[in-house]
């Protein structure tokens, strides 16, 4: 079970419902074998009269019954449970499996086989064969899976098969339990760099709210139970005719929304070098580097969807309640798939009440009204970054001369700039780090032209 959990306990026990049938079905090739080869003695004895004969056949037949009988009758009870290590991992790293069996009977096992179902996608399917175990002893495994795409893949459930010393019979004996490995995009470090709207959280030029924490405001209000009476003010006090004591206030934690456009029509190809799969990978990267340097996070799509959903802004809280967040956001890109939606105002609805901060937007291919779209959000928000990827030239080689040379991508982008954004282009293969950096000398570089300070 993931992380240690409780085994489950499974009987591989020949009592069950089936009879006859169910331990004939168990007859190996070798077992099937020599019943044929004794059922063939046998008639051969009767026809020529040969009792000699008739007794090999009897013997040939009778070994594989019996077998399959004291195979069928024999019960084991054993306990099985799964540790993922760990169990949520980025894609194109492996993860192991450790797998324990506990005989939990007075009875010592015979050989046992174990094997782990495990999609296909992870590899081939692990399997084992475990010496005898004796009265409460325990056998350990282990084997490691790989993913190169990102998803949710149930493991297991585990089975036993059952097999007599003389490899005559085999009987499956399967666990109830599953556990599910997450596999997450994976994350690129990122560089510190100073960004439009970040200075708006902590460090210079931080805003301040009313709280009950902080530093003195000079705007008193009425005297509460259990206020420190050191923070009364006493002219106030004499002037309303009540006891009143000064605000108190805290620093605002700066915020970031990471919009994430899903949108079918602005992907082309699938795949882990896909465009849509590179937007996924850099939405996951944005986002724990802003957890990382304290910023309130929450991923936006283009169907409306925010995560983390919780909370009366729908943003990441501090310290657990960060981290928690932080791992929901990475179970919904480990499973976000194409939308059905044609364009970007479901996530404009939810940004229109005014978005203090940073936006950063990976986006496909757009249009004319998608691009007025994101204009408006531009203005919402305290700073505006985008990464614009032109999904058709994904799909084309890099000495690929002869495909499609419109410049569809350069006039979104100038239009996103005019509306204030910070866009970049992102080329095939392109590193986020690199681009990163390069979407912070272009905010400069504005803000130098415009003769205004950088944050």
């Amino acid at each position: 079970m993931t992380g240690g959990a409780g085994a489950v306990h499974a009987e591989g026990e020949g009592g069950g419902g089936g009879g006859v049938r169910t331990a004939l079905s168990g007859l190996t090739t070798r077992g099937r074998s020599f019943l044929a080869a004794g059922v063939a003695a046998a008639i051969c004895a009767y026809v020529l009269g040969q009792s000699d004969l008739l007794r090999v056949g009897l013997l040939l037949a009778a070994l594989p019954l019996v077998c399959a009988a004291v195979l069928y009758r024999t019960r084991y009870r054993v306990a099985g449970s799964r540790r993922l290590s760990p169990g949520r991992v980025p894609a194109g790293s492996e993860a192991r499996v450790h797998l324990r069996m506990d005989n939990v009977s007075r009875l010592p096992t015979g050989l046992l086989m174990l094997q782990d179902r495990v999609p296909y996608v992870l590899g081939p399917r692990p399997r084992f064969v475990l010496d005898r175990m004796e009265a409460g002893g325990r056998r350990e495994v282990s084997y490691r899976v790989r993913s190169d795409l990102r998803g949710r893949y149930p493991l297991g459930p585990l089975q036993l098969r059952l097999s007599d010393p003389f490899g005559m019979c085999e009987l499956t004996r399967s666990f109830s339990t599953y556990d599910t490995l997450t596999v997450i995009p994976r994350v690129e470090p990122l560089p510190p760099v100073r960004l439009g709207g970040e200075a708006k959280g902590y460090g210079d030029g931080r805003q301040r709210s009313l709280a009950l924490a902080g530093e003195d405001d000079a705007i008193p209000r009425g005297y509460r139970y259990g206020d420190d009476l050191r923070r009364v003010h006493w002219r106030s006090t004499a002037r309303y005719g009540e006891l009143m004591v000064r605000r108190e206030e805290q620093p605002q934690r700066a915020r970031c929304t990471v919009l994430l456009d899903t949108r079918a029509v602005a992907y082309e190809g699938a795949g882990p070098a896909s465009a849509f799969e590179w937007a996924v990978s850099g939405a996951a990267s944005v986002l724990v580097h802003m957890l990382e340097r304290g910023f309130s996070v929450r991923l936006l799509t283009d169907t409306g969807a925010s995560v983390p959903g919780g909370g009366s802004d729908g943003f990441a809280g501090m310290n657990q309640e960060s981290a928690d967040a932080a791992g929901l956001m990475m179970d919904t890109l480990a499973v976000v798939d194409h939308s059905d939606e044609t364009g970007l105002s479901r996530a404009y609805d939810v940004l229109r009440g005014g978005g203090e901060g940073l936006l950063v937007a990976f986006l496909g291919d757009l249009d004319e009204e998608q691009a007025a779209v994101l204009a408006r959000m531009r203005q919402r928000s305290g700073g505006a970054l985008a990464f614009l990827l032109d999904s058709g030239a994904w799909l084309r080689e890099p000495t690929d001369v002869t495909g499609p040379s419109d410049d569809r991508g350069g006039q979104w982008l100038r239009m996103l700039r005019e509306a204030g954004w910070t866009a970049v282009a992102v080329p095939r293969g392109a590193s986020l780090e690199e681009l990163w950096r390069q979407a912070d000398r272009e905010r400069s570089g504005l803000a130098a032209a415009s003769g205004g300070e950088g944050p």
